[in-house]
């Protein structure tokens, strides 16, 4: 399981241009990250390139698991990462239920993950609707359903809060919360200050 995640030198580039150089940083159990920095920074990138989306130009991303023990980069990504982008990657033409339960068993889930993650976005209203038919907030829950119904150690996240309302808010800081207690890891992408203790990483960039 990681534990720790760690960034060295890395430099990453969009076509011509570079969009930062020789970033470091460390991450571990129990510890969130917001990426700050003007649109175009690279905080997007930064985020798919610890999925492995993306190849940086120089540098290193290394996983760790709480022995200190390097893990293989692929597995790491394959079986404990979690990328929560802005497209939330749901087929409208699915049901609200087979949608998060495709997802569930794609990515592995626990015995219960299903109705965790009913009971954690309040998803049991909606599991009846074809996806085209959910307003932006109630596909964004739906997409995080993923996030708890398939638990794993790193949570990517792409201003994950965006398209929700406070109470929705609310509810997913706790599930935050809970992830961080329970040794998880986060690196989010922000422009406005999330509702749990975080360290900044400021990209800086042009506005």
């Amino acid at each position: 399981m990681i534990h720790a995640l760690s960034l060295s030198g890395l430099t990453l580039a969009r076509g011509e241009r570079v969009l930062f150089r020789d970033l470091d940083f460390d991450l571990k159990a129990g510890e969130a990250v917001a990426l700050t920095g003007a649109n175009g920074a690279g905080k997007t990138s930064l985020l798919r390139a610890i999925a492995g989306l993306i190849r940086p130009e120089a540098g290193e991303i290394a996983f760790a698991d709480a022995d200190r023990n390097r893990l293989d980069p692929g597995q790491a990504r394959g079986r404990e990462t979690h990328l929560l982008g802005h497209q939330d990657g749901l087929k409208s033409a699915r049901t609200a239920r087979q949608e998060l339960g495709f997802q569930c068993d794609w990515l592995g889930h626990t015995q219960d993950g299903f109705d965790d993650a009913v009971a954690a976005f309040g998803l049991k209203p909606l599991l009846d609707l074809e996806v085209r038919r959910l307003s932006a907030g109630q596909r964004r829950r739906l997409a995080m359903g993923r996030l708890v119904g398939s638990p794993r150690a790193l949570w990517l996240l792409d201003e994950p809060m965006a398209p929700l309302d406070a109470r929705w808010r609310d509810a997913f800081a706790a599930c935050m919360r809970r992830h961080l207690d329970a040794d998880g890891l986060i690196v989010a992408a922000v422009h406005d200050p999330l509702p749990i203790a975080t360290r900044p990483l400021d990209l800086g960039g042009l506005a």
